[in-house]
């Protein structure tokens, strides 16, 4: 028996059973995906789908691209709107027969950073903004989540945060490393002013290419990338489940 983390993206849903004590996939991990259109009864089959390729867990995460309140989805971000107002938590609770906690994408992968990564041991305010095709954030006092912050959608120039600094704009825009780490500066220096933070934490997939922006950026915070990779929102996720959220 094993906790399941489950990753609901916009055009994929990976999972994989994981070790809680090391912060590590138990098993490879099993990619399948993302159903068009992305209703909730289309990703909760394939969720169910999913999950049957690991031997059945007594629980279960599962991280969508949405504001996740008590189970309900508020939001729809890369998914179907039908999503807003569904209780994703019961929804999946019937499907799979087991526990379900259900979170935020951006969320879970900060909690697997602060527990294992990157954040691990600070008891400050961090920020993790993770950058794909949009900014998600996760934010934690004393290493407590304070779920669902949206820092994406802050104002900068006149549009959304993540219409200007996300790694998707960069490629999409062909941005040079230097123009798009000034962008990305604005959103941390607007950060800065509202939270006064102790760092931040870069995920997502550009992380990874962390030493062609990262000293680029301008900001009096320490900045630092994500260390979990692809794996974070997985493992946040069933860290979730766990009832292991500090």
């Amino acid at each position: 028996m094993s906790v399941l983390g489950i990753d609901v993206g916009g055009s994929g849903i990976k999972g994989a059973p994981v070790d809680l004590a090391a912060g590590q996939l138990a098993a490879e991990r099993h990619k399948l995906a993302t159903p068009r259109p992305a209703t909730p009864e289309a990703v909760a089959a394939a969720v169910v789908e999913l999950a049957g390729q690991f031997a059945t867990p007594r629980r279960v995460g599962v991280v969508v691209p949405a504001v996740v309140k008590h189970g309900v989805a508020w939001t729809a971000a890369n998914i179907d709107p039908a999503w807003i107002g569904c209780d994703v938590g019961l929804l999946l609770h019937d499907a799979l027969g087991c526990p379900v906690q259900v979170l935020n994408d951006a969320d879970a992968a900060g909690l697997a950073e602060m527990r294992f990564g990157a954040g691990a041991g600070q008891r400050g305010t961090v920020v993790m903004l993770t950058l794909g095709t949009g900014i998600g954030s996760a934010v934690f006092s004393g290493g407590v989540l304070v779920p669902n912050t949206e820092f994406g959608h802050l104002d900068l120039r006149g549009k959304p945060a993540e219409r200007r600094a996300s790694a998707l704009v960069r490629e999409t825009q062909e941005l040079s490393w230097e123009k798009w780490a000034g962008r990305l500066t604005e959103l941390l220096v607007a950060l800065e002013g509202l939270l006064w933070p102790d760092l931040f934490i870069i995920g997502g997939g550009v992380s990874s290419k962390h030493a062609r922006f990262l000293p680029l950026l301008r900001c009096r915070t320490p900045v630092v990338p994500a260390t979990l990779g692809n794996d974070a929102g997985i493992v946040g996720a069933a860290l979730a489940a766990d009832g292991m959220v500090p």
